[in-house]
């Protein structure tokens, strides 16, 4: 899925405004946690530390993205699409959003898309049980449409507390919309790719998405994806 410019520019400001508003919180010595709340309930609050004993763990995470009814595409997925993984090697990988394979299991990139990211993270010497993967949407758009902006911004604090949680050492954003969105940018994954960017901390590094790469199946892409998974390698190891 490919977000037209003007979509991805309001997505892009949805984010940002949401930015601020957690960096304030943050700010004024409040921390949240996600609560799912019923199909006409309002969007969840930001809830104060104080009220819970611990950061909730990751899967209190999942089971809130399982239950969430925050917009509009809990109304048609067949399953939310929370994530997995193991993380021993600390390494999280994160797409746009789910497709039709990955809503009917509730499992992500699992479709040939999902066949061929298998290929790249063994071919760096890890497997899926060494990594987390996720999307930035956990839902499936109708008709794999682009996720609009406001489902952006409904989701963005689950992912944000998924790398809270699992504080990884390398994060991987698949295709150019997880890219924008992450890094905050209406740059194109060209001028993206192929070096090491900042995450609030953390090293993110940018490639082309499986399934574009499954469209556009030549030797310059797959050289330009095979040398961003060895930066990958290349920063897990800190090299």
């Amino acid at each position: 899925m490919t977000a037209k410019p003007h979509q991805r520019e309001r997505a892009v400001e949805f984010v940002r405004d949401l930015r601020r508003y957690l960096e304030q919180l943050r700010e004024d010595g409040t921390e949240y946690l996600l609560i799912a709340r019923g199909k006409d309930s309002d969007p969840a609050p930001a809830v104060p530390r104080s009220a819970a004993a611990r950061p909730p763990p990751l899967r209190q995470v999942e089971e809130a993205v399982r239950r969430c009814r925050r917009c509009r595409l809990a109304g048609t997925r067949k399953q939310s699409v929370p994530g997995e993984g193991g993380m021993r090697k600390s390494v999280m990988f994160v797409g746009e959003g789910p497709g039709e394979q990955e809503d009917l299991s509730g499992r992500p990139f699992v479709g040939r898309a999902g066949k061929l990211l298998d290929k790249m993270i063994a071919a760096i010497g890890l497997s899926r049980d060494d990594v987390y993967i996720t999307n930035i949407v956990k839902c499936r758009p109708p008709g794999n449409r682009d996720p609009k902006p406001d489902e952006v911004v409904a989701c963005w604090p689950y992912l944000e507390k998924q790398i809270a949680v699992l504080s990884p050492k390398v994060l991987v954003a698949l295709g150019s919309p997880a890219a924008k969105t992450l890094l905050d940018t209406d740059e194109g994954i060209s001028r993206l790719r192929g070096k090491v960017h900042d995450f609030e901390g953390t090293p993110l590094i940018a490639t082309y998405h499986p399934a574009f790469l499954l469209r556009a199946y030549t030797v310059e892409n797959r050289t330009k994806a095979w040398e961003d998974m060895k930066l990958v390698r290349k920063t897990l190891d800190g090299k």
